[in-house]
């Protein structure tokens, strides 16, 4: 395929977008410049021209995606071949159609309500500046004509104190919106704290994590250091549920999580993953390091006790399955972490209450 049989091609696929338009709605003219800069590149790297390849070297030549421009630099800079595993995984991490809607659209309407009347006040303040120099114009003329200064100093006072007024006026109510603008703001800080915890655990939710581990491996790639993550499921949770009720399940996630976080360094995340699992990244850590973490972790947790808030009867103890998985290089966040929900079924296999790594893994079934 050349350059435009590609173009066509990607902009075929549903849902394809360059630089957050669809590629139909871009200059033909400069749309083909980029592709042929894009063809050039990929024949400099031996990578073949299929439509997902070529997406991912058209958006890299556009160059409005920094993540994926060091990605690819990095792994230019360090020689590494670009084989179908590599240009697989750059496609769907960095170019693969994504749903998500326009942030924008998220703006609080009192904040542009807010905007909308400091506008207005800005406005009111230019008319009566323009009438005030006017009204002073007149007077300086009738200054001009008369020989009595009495009715000069007069209106002279007399505009001076509008003018005053009109001043002080404009002052508190702008001071009335800088106070409704701080709260505001106060408002969204919370409103984006909240939604970047999870409710019951206080650790961080899946969205912050997913970003966390975004800039992680891109730190990880430029630095050339480790970043390793572990995966937690908690033994029997189902049965905590059945046998003494979600309040007593939820204290149960809440221990899992207090010792978890408890655990980690501050350069580290740990996050809730979903349901009884949680997950911790840990950027510089390699998967001797990781698993070191994970174990005493895993330790602490089966050494907890904890107790009927109603009765104050010990409940039964709390054991979790680990697994563990260092980062490889332009690898997606899914392949890591899938390696660490591979260990840690693994280790439920086993017989729970302990930590698999990655390199401990069976072979999948149907494996050559």
């Amino acid at each position: 395929m050349d350059a435009r049989e590609l173009i066509f091609a990607v902009s075929a696929s549903p849902g394809q977008t360059m630089a957050g338009q669809p590629i139909g709605d871009m200059d033909a003219e400069y749309a083909t410049t980029i592709a042929d800069r894009a063809m050039r590149l990929m024949a400099q790297q031996s990578v073949p021209a299929t439509p997902s390849n070529f997406a991912v070297w058209f958006e890299y030549s556009l160059g409005n995606s920094l993540a994926l421009r060091k990605t690819i630099d990095i792994l230019i800079a360090g020689k590494r071949k670009f084989d179908p595993a590599i240009n697989h995984e750059l496609y769907i991490t960095y170019v693969a159609p994504q749903s998500g809607g326009d942030p924008l659209s998220d703006l609080p309407d009192q904040l542009s309500g807010l905007i909308a009347t400091a506008q207005q006040f800005l406005n009111t303040a230019v008319t009566d500046n323009q009438t005030h120099i006017k009204a002073l114009g007149e007077v300086s003329s009738e200054a001009a004509a008369t020989s009595d200064p009495r009715t000069i100093i007069a209106k002279l006072v007399d505009e001076l104190s509008k003018a005053t007024t009109r001043a002080a006026t404009l002052e508190a109510n702008f001071a009335a919106t800088s106070e409704e603008l701080d709260s505001i703001r106060d408002s969204l800080k919370a409103a984006e704290q909240r939604s970047n915890t999870d409710a019951l655990t206080g650790l961080a939710n899946r969205h912050s994590m997913d970003e966390f581990l975004r800039l992680a491996q891109i730190a990880a790639m430029e630095k050339d250091e480790a970043l390793s993550v572990f995966l937690i499921d908690i033994d029997h949770f189902k049965k905590f549920n059945d046998d003494y009720g979600h309040q007593v399940g939820d204290q149960v996630l809440r221990l899992v999580a207090k010792v978890l976080q408890e655990g980690v360094r501050e350069v580290d995340l740990a996050a809730r993953y979903g349901g009884e699992e949680l997950i911790a990244v840990l950027p510089g850590a390699d998967l001797e390091v990781c698993t070191s973490v994970a174990e005493r972790i895993r330790r602490r947790i089966a050494e907890a006790r904890l107790t009927r808030r109603a009765t104050g009867k010990e409940i039964g103890s709390i054991t979790v399955s680990i697994g563990v998985a260092q980062f490889r290089l332009a690898e997606s966040a899914e392949a890591m972490i899938e390696r660490c929900d591979r260990g840690l079924y693994q280790a439920k296999r086993l017989g729970r209450n302990r930590t698999v790594t990655e390199t401990e893994l069976e072979p999948e079934a149907g494996a050559a």
